[in-house]
C-alpha cells in the first residue's frame, strides 16, 4: 500500500517516484555514513540520515533562486557500506561507486560522513573529466600527509584531493603551522573569510577552470550557523556568503558534482540538518540549472 495516507519512501526530498526514479533522475544522492577517522567529536556518519531526514520539510521551490530543483529528478541510494579495510580501502570503494555512477550518466551528490568521502569522489570524477579544478569549502586546511597513522585522515583530505585536482580553498582559518607553510611555498589559493570577503566571489570564481568539482565541510561556516560539527572554528562564513559563492561558481563554470560532509547532528540543534539540506538543493538547481 503506497497512497497518500502512507508517508513517502525514506529518500532526499521525500519525492514520488515521479521525480525520484533511478532511471529517469538526473541526480542520485549517495548517502556515505562514514567518520572512522574522526580527531574531534565523533557523529559524522549520522550525518546523511540527518540531512535526508530534514529535506523532506523544505519547500521544493527555492525562492533564494527562483528554481525547483527536484524537476530534474532525484534518486537516493541506499546507505554505502563502509569497507572493512580500513580508510584507504573506503576510499576507494567510494571511488569506484561514484565512477559507475558518473558512467551511468548521473550527477553525483555525496553526503558525508567525514571530509574523507571526498576523495573518492573527486578521483572518479578527475578520471573522467580533463582540466577538473576543485573548489574546496572549509575551516580547515587539511593539508597534513598522513594522520593518526593513515594518509587517509579526514585531516589530510585536500592534501590527498591536490593529488587528482587543483584545489581553490575558501573559509580558511585553522592549520598547524608546517601546513600553513606549505600553503605560502606553493602558493595555494587557500583563502580565509577575510581574504574572501575583500576578494568578492567573482575573484574566487575566476581562479577556478572551466569544469568545478565542489566540496563542502559544513565547519566552513560560522558555528552560529552550524554548530553540529566535530571541529567547529570561530569566524566562519555565513548562509548568504556561501550562496554567493556557488552562485557565482555555477554561473561561470561547469559543476559536475559535488558533496556536503561533517554534519555531526548530535551536536547542535535541527536545524543545522536543515541548513545542510537546504544546501544541498540549492547546489542541485545551480549546477543544474538549464
Amino acid at each position: 500500500m503506497t497512497d497518500q495516507r502512507f508517508w513517502p519512501p525514506r529518500s532526499f526530498a521525500a519525492l514520488p517516484a515521479e521525480y525520484s526514479d533511478y532511471d529517469s533522475a538526473r541526480v542520485v544522492i549517495l548517502p556515505v555514513p562514514y567518520d572512522a577517522t574522526a580527531s574531534g567529536w565523533g557523529g559524522a556518519r549520522e550525518g546523511p540520515a540527518a540531512i535526508i531526514e530534514a529535506s523532506a520539510n523544505m519547500e521544493l521551490y527555492d525562492i533564494g533562486i527562483n528554481r525547483e530543483p527536484h524537476l530534474v529528478g532525484i534518486h537516493t541510494l541506499p546507505d554505502m557500506a563502509v569497507h572493512a579495510g580500513g580508510p584507504e580501502a573506503t576510499v576507494g570503494r567510494i571511488e569506484e561507486v561514484v565512477g559507475e555512477l558518473l558512467d551511468g550518466g548521473k550527477f553525483v551528490v555525496a553526503l558525508g560522513g567525514e571530509h574523507t568521502v571526498a576523495v573518492g569522489a573527486v578521483r572518479a570524477h578527475a578520471r573522467r573529466t580533463p582540466g577538473l579544478s576543485v573548489l574546496a569549502l572549509d575551516a580547515h586546511a587539511d593539508l597534513r600527509d598522513s594522520y593518526m597513522d593513515t594518509p587517509y585522515s579526514h585531516a589530510c583530505t585536500l592534501r590527498r584531493v591536490m593529488e587528482s585536482a587543483p584545489v581553490v580553498q575558501v573559509g580558511l582559518r585553522s592549520a598547524q603551522r608546517e601546513e600553513h607553510d606549505l600553503i605560502r611555498e606553493r602558493g595555494l589559493a587557500f583563502h580565509s573569510p577575510q581574504e574572501y570577503r575583500a576578494a568578492g566571489p567573482e575573484s574566487i570564481a575566476a581562479q577556478l577552470s572551466d569544469e568545478v568539482y565542489v566540496t563542502i565541510d559544513l565547519d566552513v561556516f560560522d558555528p552560529s550557523q552550524v554548530a553540529a560539527v566535530g571541529t567547529p572554528e570561530p569566524g566562519g562564513l555565513l548562509w548568504d556568503e556561501v550562496s554567493e559563492l556557488l552562485e557565482t561558481a555555477a554561473r561561470q563554470r561547469r559543476i559536475v558534482g559535488f558533496d556536503v560532509t561533517e554534519l555531526a547532528p548530535a551536536l547542535g540543534p535541527r536545524a543545522n540538518a536543515q541548513l545542510a539540506a537546504k544546501l544541498t538543493y540549492r547546489l542541485i538547481g545551480l549546477a543544474l540549472r538549464e
